[in-house]
Formats: C-alpha cells, sequence, structure tokens
C-alpha cells in the first residue's frame, strides 16, 4: 500500500543559478510547477516522483531577459511548455530522468530530508531541499555569444536548487 503526497505550492520554490559574463552569477526561479509522491511509508526509501515546471513560468526579475529564456534560444517555450522529472529512488540523493526542451537526460541532486510534521489543522507535511548541476548544453540549451575581453556570456553549468513541502493525501 502506497501513499500519496501532492506538493504544498505556498511552501516551495525551484530556483536555478548561471554564470553570467563569467564575473557574476543570475538566479532565477520558476513560478509554476507541481510534483507529486507515491511513497510506501513515511521514511521515503521506495518512492516515486513525478515532477512538472512550466517553462514560460521562468522568472529572473528581468523582463526582456525572461522572454528571451522562452524563445527557441532556450526553453522554447512555445513547442515544449512543461519540463518533466521522475524518479524512483530518493535517499540522500535522487536520481531521476530530466527533459527540458525536449530532451531526456539522467541526473543526480542531493536531497535532505527535513522530516516530517503536522501543521495546525492536521495535515500531515514533508520537507524536502534539493540541490544539483546541469550542463544546460545536455539539453540543447545551446544559445551563448563571446565576449570582446574573452569568455561567454552564458555559463554552460547550471546549478538548481529547491524547497519543497509536500502533504500527504
Amino acid at each position: 500500500m502506497t501513499t500519496k503526497w501532492t506538493l504544498d505550492p505556498t511552501h516551495s520554490e525551484i530556483t536555478f543559478k548561471v554564470r553570467h559574463m563569467m564575473i557574476s552569477n543570475v538566479k532565477g526561479a520558476f513560478t509554476s510547477f507541481d510534483a507529486e509522491l507515491e511513497a510506501e511509508d513515511d521514511t521515503f526509501k521506495n518512492v516515486k516522483v513525478q515532477a512538472t515546471i512550466k517553462t514560460d513560468s521562468v522568472n529572473t526579475n528581468n523582463a526582456d531577459r525572461d522572454t528571451h529564456l522562452k524563445s527557441e534560444d532556450f526553453f522554447n517555450a512555445a513547442a515544449n511548455p512543461e519540463i518533466h522529472f521522475e524518479s524512483d529512488s530518493l535517499n540522500n540523493e535522487i536520481t531521476g530522468n530530466l527533459t527540458i526542451n525536449g530532451v531526456t537526460k539522467p541526473v543526480k541532486l542531493e536531497v535532505d530530508f527535513g522530516g516530517t510534521n503536522v501543521d495546525p489543522w492536521g495535515n500531515t507535511k514533508a520537507g524536502f531541499s534539493f540541490e544539483g548541476k546541469i550542463n544546460r548544453k545536455d539539453f540543447n540549451l545551446n544559445w551563448n555569444t563571446t565576449l570582446e575581453a574573452g569568455g561567454v556570456m552564458v555559463s554552460d553549468e547550471v546549478k538548481i536548487a529547491g524547497e519543497l513541502q509536500f502533504v500527504k493525501a
């Protein structure tokens, strides 16, 4: 018998950080996403994970940059409206398949299980933090430009992180 856990979006976030012009990091987030866990027990050792992120919800606090990220140069949000992640293994890390821009690749993310607790309204909640790195070119996110002084505009490495809270169904 498995238990379903649904995402509590008001207490969850998915963020990313990428090196810009080789001198600083630009941070962003996705504001529309959903996830579901199916677990045998509250230890989450045997769990199935399904997550979906809306690509057009990317937000870097710069409208022009967000429009560029949604374009064919990056996410191609019109043709690929969602990013998908699925896994059936969770411990101190989660390994699963990530699909971005129509390309599916295995990824490994470090996970910190914060535990479970009951909120004031009687709902059992579980919290997880995750972080990892991907190479954006693995997912055909290839746009870049060479800088006059050397280097490139956008690094290949993208750091991803999240804080996710789930509600026991």
